[in-house]
């Protein structure tokens, strides 16, 4: 792949592109995203300006002569959230420090969405879950700020507007493909500072590696092997720290939009296809396969979910269960595989665990070719924007302001500045030793009283969306990124016998490393978004999203074939009861063609 030509191009792109509108309405599911981010920001002493220090933490101007001195209650409507209530810990400390304000997060909920648009009112910081139908609506309804309106993002969103111009510009774009107009509402995650190289890997099939290495290391080439590993790991693993049951895996319900998450998430894994509306994309050229292709990669994925089930292998919570209460089992040791490396060994390898021999590391299947996303300098589809109803659109501009800034982005994922990182007299970028043990271990880890108490993982800001990439180049350092993975001052030799053994084995120092390794396939970064549905559509959309998520959780619940086959025909049937002209179906394809003709663009 021609990375520097696909960088030209998509520069080229989003200066001339008459964008697509957007997706469907199940804007909170979308999971090409990625990562469960912990979100931070960091005290550096002066503390008496919204923004900090001008160069790194994005200055701007104080608050004290807008709202006065009074602590100012901001809501955040997050349709990513995980998380309800007021925020506390370390991160409610430094928004209180910081900006003189505590924020309410109000998770994406059933009907939460429709019941404060008929409110009038979404909140003040209001993130979605993708630029599909419910930001689109948000925005033609007049429920979103507008950022340039008194100049309010030249005043209190310099570092945005300084270094993401196209982000800005293709937001300012997607708003014109659906009627808003070129207006600029925000600007979605994950942005490049380089479009040049491929995002860091999320999708790295974790494995407890200890419980591989007692099995004598077995080959694993296929989703048979694999299959199989599963099933030697619990008859040498039968029960978890506390006792529980084992498990292949453990699911949760929380992020289902169109489908399953998880069912399509494996399939984006193993085989490498994209989600797109009711089905998956494949990257390479553009074919489109509906979840109901009975011999399609959903289906596929569906099948191995149900052969894990029957095995005893499914976590028997997982349709009910949240993602903490899934985290919670995977921190102890409740299952042996994790397709999301957020949900596996970022979980898993505590310092105890380490120490103790165990771990959970890649180990990718020969045939698998899992996804990774391009660079993009235009941003990802889980947009951070304000509600035109807040009486803060100032404060709220900063604080997106801020967590785009070096500063505010570094303790966004690691923590407070000093007390967690800093940098070195060469510019490298370093953990304290607090934030080497904060980062093996959020959830284990007490932060100090006077950083607001509780564990490290509970004070994360629980939005839960990202501004950079976390592989952009961080400016303030030497030319690292925010990843720490590949921080040059947390290169050394392995200090746990498991680590050792599996660079050995591997031959890589890291799992970054190991899964460039791979036969991995990119989902290059083009403007295209998918276009706006119909009112009628939308309806039909809604009733077959919700047959195809119902249905297929009683497949993966079938405890026989036959079984399963029964609860597959009816999905199809009543799909096809709901759209007997395969409205879906036909604008899934158009979507695949369209995404196509951009990609081709820059292949």
């Amino acid at each position: 792949m021609k990375f520097k030509r696909i960088a030209a191009g998509v520069l080229a792109l989003a200066m001339a592109a008459s964008f697509a509108g957007c997706s469907n309405g199940g804007d909170s599911s979308t999971t090409t995203a990625n990562t469960t981010a912990a979100a931070e920001a960091g005290s550096d002493g002066d503390e008496t300006t919204a923004g900090g220090d001008a160069a790194s933490s994005g200055g701007v101007p104080s608050f004290s002569e807008l709202y006065g001195d009074e602590t100012i209650q901001l809501t955040a409507y997050s349709q990513l959230a995980n998380y309800s209530g007021k925020l506390t810990g370390w991160f409610a400390k430094i928004l209180k420090d910081k900006f003189n304000c505590e924020i309410t997060i109000i998770p994406e909920a059933d009907g939460a969405f429709d019941t404060r648009m008929e409110a009038g009112n979404l909140g003040d910081l209001v993130i979605f879950g993708s630029t599909g139908t419910n930001y689109q609506r948000a925005a033609l309804e007049g429920l979103l700020f507008d950022w340039n309106e008194d100049d309010i993002l030249s005043d209190y969103g310099p570092y945005i507007k300084e270094h993401m111009p196209y982000a800005l510009q293709n937001n300012a774009q997607l708003s014109d493909s659906f009627g808003a107009g070129e207006t600029v509402f925000g600007f979605g995650h994950n942005v490049a500072t380089d479009p040049s190289d491929h995002e860091a890997f999320f999708y790295t099939m974790d494995v407890r590696y200890d419980l591989y290495k007692e099995l004598g290391y077995p080959e694993v080439k296929t989703l048979d092997d694999f299959y199989d590993l599963m099933v030697a790991m619990k008859e040498i693993c039968p029960t978890d720290e506390t006792g529980s049951e084992t498990y292949a895996t453990s699911l949760w319900p929380d992020w289902d939009g169109n489908m399953v998450m998880y069912v399509k998430a494996f399939a984006t894994c193993y085989w490498g296809y994209d989600e797109m509306g009711f089905g998956l994309y494949d990257v390479e050229n553009g074919k489109y396969y509906d979840a109901r292709e009975l011999d399609g990669p959903y289906m596929k994925s569906l099948k191995f979910f149900n052969r894990l089930y029957q095995a005893g292998l499914i976590d028997p919570d997982s349709m009910t269960q949240t993602y903490n209460e899934m985290a919670e089992k995977v921190t102890a040791g409740g299952t042996f595989f994790s397709i999301f490396d957020y949900a596996g060994s970022q979980l898993y390898n505590t310092e105890e665990h380490l120490t103790a021999g165990k771990a959970m590391y890649p180990v990718v299947p020969e045939d698998a070719t899992p996804l990774c996303y391009g660079m993009n300098v235009l941003g990802g589809n889980r947009v951070w924007t304000i509600g035109s109803k807040t009486e803060y659109p100032e404060l709220c501009m900063a604080i997106i302001n801020y967590l785009a800034t070096p500063e505010g982005y570094m303790t966004y994922w690691y923590g407070p500045k000093d007390l967690c990182w800093y940098y070195d007299e060469e510019g490298n970028t370093c953990f304290t030793e607090f934030g080497e043990t904060c980062y093996k271990d959020k959830k284990g880890t007490k932060m100090p009283d006077e950083w607001g108490g509780g564990t490290f993982d509970e004070g994360t800001f629980q939005v839960n969306n990202t501004t950079w990439t976390r592989d952009a180049s961080n400016p303030d350092s030497n030319g690292e990124t925010y990843n720490c993975e590949n921080w040059k001052s947390r290169r050394s030799d392995a200090t746990y016998d498991i680590l050792s053994d599996w660079r050995e084995r591997t031959g890589c120092y890291n799992s970054q490393e190991y899964m460039n390794t791979v036969n991995y396939k990119v989902s290059l970064a083009t403007p295209y978004a998918e276009s706006a549905q119909s009112d009628d559509l939308k309806v039909v959309w809604q009733q077959v999203a919700k047959c195809i998520i119902d249905y297929s959780w009683r497949a993966i619940y079938s405890t026989s074939d036959e079984e399963f086959d029964k609860n597959v025909d009816e999905m199809l049937a009543k799909c096809k009861e709901y759209d007997p002209d395969d409205q879906c179906l036909n604008w899934c394809l158009n979507e695949a063609a369209l995404r196509c003709s951009y990609e081709d663009q820059v292949r």
